[in-house]
């Protein structure tokens, strides 16, 4: 109930409320930093990391626990592929708001989900992995989602 009281007051920024406290949500911007993703944390740091030519992993983080047990596992096993994206970057929902709003809008096409995960192909999505789909799995099923991806879209 805690973490549930505090969600509702930290809010993910959509609603109004403050964006999640840095210190809070640091370790969890590591989970993926450690694995080679560079932050998005505005507009342009979007526009500039899906304007390179080739393919790029985007991913919404969040604070909720599939992302913390399951998506951000996952993405490092993925990334462990011999056959992986040419750049991976993330944005983080509560936090970047901006920058996730401008993804959003850049996926206009698929629903809004924190957290997910989109595979690009010279700046046009290409793959998508909703909450939906990373709740009901564990991190080497969502891993084997993303080096199926990265096997279709990124290979030579």
């Amino acid at each position: 109930m805690r973490h549930l009281k505090f969600h509702q007051m930290a809010g993910t920024g959509d609603n109004g409320a403050m964006p999640y406290p840095e210190m809070l949500i640091a370790p969890m911007r590591e989970d993926l930093t450690k694995f080679g993703l560079e932050e998005a944390r505005t507009p342009a740091d979007v526009d500039r990391i899906l304007s390179a030519p080739g393919t790029t992993l985007m991913v919404v983080n969040s604070v909720c626990g599939c992302a913390a047990g399951r998506a951000r596992p996952g993405i490092g096993m993925a990334l462990q592929h011999s056959v992986k994206p040419d750049r991976a970057a993330t944005v983080f929902a509560g936090a970047d708001e901006a920058a996730v709003t401008h993804l959003r809008n850049i996926l206009a096409d698929f629903p809004p989900s924190s957290p997910s995960i989109a595979l690009f192909k010279d700046g046009k999505p290409v793959y998508m992995v909703h909450r939906r789909d990373i709740e009901p799995r564990q991190a080497p099923e969502i891993a084997h989602l993303l080096t199926t991806a990265f096997d279709e879209f990124c290979a030579g």
